[in-house]
């Protein structure tokens, strides 16, 4: 007898990305666990090296000792020593530079640091702002000169927080975030999440998050995007920051211990395990997988309308669904003969008629016996 074949612990999951960098790198972390990703870039960087908001904080730093510099992104800190080069103040800056206290957010911004030929004098363990904004405040910052490499976005309680401590700040925007190139993709998606085809949505910055849910707004799609992401989508934000968007909505966020990508495609594959649910019927064991299911361990494709279907009567196995709820729960709608139809499919996609048995004139149930974990 031919063994089945393994299924991967994301098989039938789809999960929506909307990083504008390292958006391959995530998806291929998760699409090699079995998951299908749905790109929609909902930001692009913006280099700034013509910008002169960015030449004119450079220059203000050159004018007199600078006391620290804190680098928060590899990619951020290349691109302004690059700038400076092309302005003719690269080996000026490096000078400055190599005089102050040099501090590194995490290991991208450290290794920028060293291929710079400088060397950073603290890097916080855990590779976050808040920690590092301790470090400073700790040691004492009234009266001196220190400057922030921004990462895409202003950093208001990091900056704020130094200057209430006496310190002058000066901030170094290297590169910003502007909405997407192509609106399409993420149109797209906020359909895809709306309608119940998006799993999960890991985010790696607060501006993507941000970029969204305005496009959501724009388009009057709003409250169905909140209501989803709150009650059905696994929300995974790299770190604190990235997911303050979603805080102040009351949209429930899992994070990593670590602001890192494969920690955050770590936190989503548990997370999406953890949903899986199982259960008894009709003598099959049944695993809901996103997407899909998987029936006495063989995998089944299960088009969007069954599937819907299929969560709702699993929700509370064994009880009888009405055809108006089930006819709810419909992606596109519809009236009692639509259910009936979905119902007909999902019996065949299941490959057992039995596990969905027909209450006549009340609606639909799972043929439950008993759930287990």
């Amino acid at each position: 007898m031919t063994a089945s074949p393994e299924v991967l612990p994301l098989a039938g999951f789809v999960v929506g990305i909307t990083a504008a960098r390292r958006a391959d790198e995530l998806g291929a972390l998760l699409v090699r666990k079995g998951a299908t990703a749905r790109y929609g870039p909902a930001i692009r960087i913006v280099p700034l090296s013509d910008d002169t908001e960015l030449h004119e904080a450079t220059e203000r730093l050159l004018e007199d000792q600078v006391d620290a510099v804190v680098a928060t992104t590899g990619i951020g800190f290349r691109g302004w020593i690059e700038a400076a080069e092309d302005w003719g103040l690269g080996q000026g800056l490096l000078d400055r530079l190599a005089n102050a206290s040099v501090l590194a957010r995490g290991p991208k911004a450290k290794g920028a640091i060293r291929a710079a030929g400088l060397s950073e004098d603290y890097s916080p363990a855990s590779e976050s702002n808040a920690e590092l904004l301790q470090h400073l405040l700790s040691a004492g910052v009234d009266g001196q000169k220190i400057a922030v490499q921004l990462h895409g976005e202003p950093l208001p309680f990091f900056v704020d927080a130094l200057r209430a401590a006496g310190a002058e700040v000066i901030e170094i925007p290297v590169y910003r975030w502007v909405g997407p190139a192509d609106p399409a993709p993420l149109d797209r998606l906020i359909d895809a999440v709306i309608d119940g085809s998006i799993d999960a949505m890991p985010f790696t910055s607060a501006p993507a998050a941000a970029s969204m849910l305005a496009m959501a707004k724009r388009t009057s799609r709003f409250p169905g995007l909140v209501d989803a992401l709150a009650h059905r989508v696994v929300v995974a934000c790299v770190g604190p920051i990235t997911a303050a968007p979603f805080a102040a909505l009351g949209i429930p966020t899992v994070q990593p211990e670590r602001s890192r990508i494969g920690a955050l495609a770590r936190t989503v594959t548990q997370s999406l395990t953890a949903r899986s649910s199982r259960l008894q019927a009709a003598g099959k064991c049944v695993e809901l997988r996103g997407q899909a299911a998987i029936v006495d361990g063989q995998w089944c494709d299960v088009a969007p309308a069954p599937m819907a279907l299929l969560r709702v009567l699993a929700a509370e196995p064994g009880r009888v669904v009405s055809r108006r709820e089930l006819t709810s729960a419909l992606p596109s709608g519809g009236e009692e003969h639509a259910v009936e139809t979905a119902i007909g499919r999902l019996r065949t996609s299941l490959g057992e008629g039995k596990l969905v048995q027909t209450v006549v004139k009340r609606g639909y149930r799972l043929a439950v016996e008993r759930e287990h974990a």
